[in-house]
């Protein structure tokens, strides 16, 4: 099993202008722990759910990540995830593949049907109903899938997307994984067994991760797609800096890896994410163990 690292929170000790370097410090941490992953939030306000209010500190998630690529060489970057309403699927896809060939290939598309109302109406960003917004979604997966195909520059003619050309030059390094987060199962396990290179999850339980991945291999059979090929992920809490937190952590994630989590996700929630990642740090080959047991 695999660790990533998530930062939600950018209410950095020292302020405003420490971002920058704490954010340097925080790539350099992460590989040097033996992460495979690491990402921001697709948000401009602050989300409830960190306990945090609205006005605390939010960057932009992709003008972050292109930060982060030249202070990383190997970790794998990504939006958890990219809000499909916010950026055009075209501009998207131009977006990830310059993250892509600036970082050396190591760019990923961590998509979904985005949600925070808030957001959208505070900065003027149309928010339809959910129907819509998850018919946006599969469009614009289907034309990323197009502008990452070299052989296919041609139009695309959708219901709410229309594109005369899907010309993408330079090509991405690697064709960025597509990452969708979410567990509903009627349309976003439908949506990862068809576009999906991975899933990503909530670890709420153990049984409902065996429940929703379930779900998953029934939609990957109706599609004739192979459920081994998707990278299954989940976003964990309970891991702390402090060796005391550490066995249970694992214990609780071995019974992930027994389900075929190939990935848990944690998020650092100080003002010093760089030092918190080196506290957590050795926790990476304990859960590769983990991983090797499982398979």
């Amino acid at each position: 099993m695999e660790l990533g690292f998530h930062l939600p929170i950018f209410d950095i000790d020292g302020g405003t202008t420490a971002i920058a370097g704490e954010l340097a410090r925080v790539g350099t941490a992460a590989e040097a722990s033996g992460a495979t992953w690491l990402s921001f939030m697709d948000h401009f306000f602050q989300i409830e759910a960190t306990g945090l209010p609205a006005s605390s500190p939010m960057l932009e998630g992709y003008t972050a990540l292109g930060f982060l690529a030249a202070h990383t060489s190997t970790i794998e970057l990504g939006l958890l995830v990219t809000g499909v309403t916010y950026r055009h699927p075209g501009v998207l896809a131009k977006i990830v593949t310059t993250l892509d060939v600036l970082s050396g290939g190591r760019a990923a598309l961590g998509i979904g049907a985005a949600w925070f109302e808030r957001e959208h109406h505070a900065l003027g960003v149309p928010y339809p109903p959910v129907a819509e917004r998850f018919e946006r979604l599969e469009e614009t997966l289907r034309i990323c899938g197009q502008m990452w195909d070299a052989e296919n520059d041609g139009p695309f003619e959708g219901r709410h997307y229309q594109l005369a050309e899907t010309l993408c030059s330079p090509q991405p390094i690697a064709r960025p994984k597509v990452l969708i987060g979410g567990g509903g199962e009627r349309k976003t396990l439908r949506l990862v067994a068809q576009y999906g290179d991975a899933c990503n999850l909530f670890s709420s339980s153990t049984d409902e991760v065996r429940h929703k991945l379930d779900v998953l291999r029934r939609h990957c059979d109706d599609v004739g797609r192979d459920y081994d090929e998707i990278r299954k992920t989940i976003l964990a809490s309970g891991l702390e800096p402090d060796p005391a937190t550490h066995d249970d952590f694992l214990r609780q994630m071995a019974a992930y890896a027994d389900l075929g989590v190939h990935t848990v996700m944690v998020m650092p929630t100080t003002g010093s994410p760089a030092s918190w990642i080196d506290g957590v740090a050795p926790v990476v080959p304990r859960l590769a163990e983990l991983g090797e047991r499982a398979s």
